[in-house]
């Protein structure tokens, strides 16, 4: 996954797809990310807030990976701001 990533979320924030739940009041949370043909599920919302302009959510994978996501609302445009790499002990064979 690093080398998907190297260069691009340091230098500049990477538009990704994100796949989205709608909560009952239609706000979005995101649940899958598509980043370089690859699904990845999101299954812990660790953290999220509101800017000016933007709404951040801080996220995790199965395998502990950190996604920092950015929702442009007026542009309706997801952008992949920061990657942590989890514990790789948590990883399965062959990722």
């Amino acid at each position: 996954m690093e080398a998907l990533l190297e260069g691009s979320v340091e230098d500049e924030p990477l538009t990704v797809h994100v796949e989205c739940h709608a909560g009952y009041r239609g706000e979005q949370t995101p649940r899958a990310i598509l980043l370089h043909g690859r699904r990845i599920e999101l299954v812990t919302l660790l953290d999220q807030w509101l800017a000016p302009e933007h709404r951040y959510f801080k996220t995790a994978d199965a395998a502990g990976d950190i996604y920092l996501l950015r929702h442009d609302q007026a542009a309706d445009r997801w952008e992949l701001t920061m990657f942590q790499r989890g514990d790789p002990s948590r990883r399965e064979p062959g990722s």
